[in-house]
């Protein structure tokens, strides 16, 4: 068959290229996770799926939350969220991803200007592709080409709502977006300033809340609940009038079936456990400066050190997933990141610190990577 024989040709070029993906399982001290705060497996999560039980809440949802899979596990979440992260409304969906595709499909309209960073999340990017609104991209993090692009579009007869788009924390580069610049620039503009707080929710803010809690400008921020929060899903956060515009037009949410009122019900727990008690953010918070300063003292190179999340480039491909390999057979999990994941020629390394490992466990996986790269020079 002519489409098994052309995925086949794809497969083998990218085994030539060094971008093979496959499935692997996990090797050794969790570096690779984003369980930030070390809950996926955590007594608090195990305790509170036992009350879940207990008290009957179901495993499954059934259907999608406008037909009968909506469950008072999903509203009093949603409450509560919104309550946490200090917003008028909450909408919980199965993931990030798809809450992303969600947004950036739905609210912005056809003459306005989604102005995005370079480097945001493949499942924003997802969003515009199938949405009606103008894209125009800036330079990461680089606000004064924001404002460039967005002149740009307003000399050349754009008048609609814009709409900033960022990540707070970015994934590959661990770096922070300049939020409170950016929220000028909105504030100034008449902008709506779209956040993905993906990977600072539970890290960063108080009590865990994320680094776009307090601005100035109007803010819809997504808190995925599958990497600092340990469970599964994501909440939708921002004016009522944007959620109940979601829960009518968004189709990623209205033909889904809805996430399951369990992971809803242990999603509660850690977000009453945040709010009641900031040591865990406090750790992760600790951790992260043990890795900075790690880092430093062994020399190993590294472009960004601003959260828990550490790239170190090494540019070539099958360097990068060579040295992969062999931390992971030294008991470390650091997993290599290609193209396209990344730009070409960035390939990386890409430890993430977790709630699973030790002071020792850092320290010991610097010392390890400077004699790797010793050995290299």
């Amino acid at each position: 068959m002519k489409a098994l024989s052309r995925l086949h040709s794809m497969l083998e070029t990218l085994d030539a290229r060094h971008r093979r993906r496959a499935l692997a399982p996990r090797r050794g001290l969790d570096f690779a996770s984003n369980d930030y705060l070390g809950l996926a497996d955590s007594p608090l999560l195990h305790r509170a799926a036992q009350k879940a039980l207990e008290r009957g809440v179901p495993l499954g949802s059934g259907g999608s939350r406008l037909l009968r899979g909506n469950h008072p596990e999903h509203e009093a979440l949603e409450e509560e969220a919104a309550a946490f992260f200090g917003t008028e409304a909450a909408l919980f969906m199965g993931g990030g991803f798809q809450a992303n595709q969600a947004i950036f499909s739905t609210l912005p309209a056809a003459g306005d200007l989604i102005l995005y960073d370079d480097l945001v999340h493949a499942s924003a990017h997802e969003g515009m592709r199938t949405g009606r609104a103008e894209t125009r991209s800036f330079a990461h993090n680089d606000v004064a080409d924001a404002r460039r692009v967005l002149a740009d579009w307003q000399v050349t007869g754009g008048s609609g709502q814009v709409w900033i788009a960022v990540e707070s924390v970015y994934s590959m580069e661990g770096d922070i977006a300049p939020l409170t610049a950016l929220s000028d620039l909105a504030v100034e503009h008449g902008a709506i300033l779209v956040v993905d707080e993906a990977h600072a929710t539970g890290v960063f803010g108080p009590n865990g809340k994320g680094l776009a809690h307090g601005l100035t400008a109007d803010v819809l921020t997504l808190h995925t609940c599958g990497k600092g929060l340990g469970v599964a899903g994501g909440l939708i956060c921002g004016p009522r009038v944007m959620i109940d515009a979601l829960i009518n037009r968004a189709r990623p949410f209205i033909f889904a079936t809805a996430p399951s009122p369990f992971n809803a019900a242990l999603v509660r727990a850690v977000l009453d456990q945040l709010q009641a008690d900031t040591s865990l953010t406090n750790a992760a918070t600790a951790r992260l400066h043990l890795v900075h300063a790690e880092a430093r003292r062994t020399g190993v190179p590294q472009d960004v050190l601003n959260s828990q999340i550490v790239p170190v480039i090494l540019g070539d491909e099958a360097r990068t997933m060579q040295m992969a390999a062999s931390l992971q057979a030294q008991g470390f999990d650091v997993r290599g990141i290609r193209p396209p994941t990344v730009p070409r020629g960035t390939s990386r390394l890409r430890i993430s610190v977790t709630g699973n490992v030790t002071n020792a466990d850092i320290s010991a996986l610097f010392e390890t990577l400077a004699q790797h790269q010793s050995e290299a020079a």
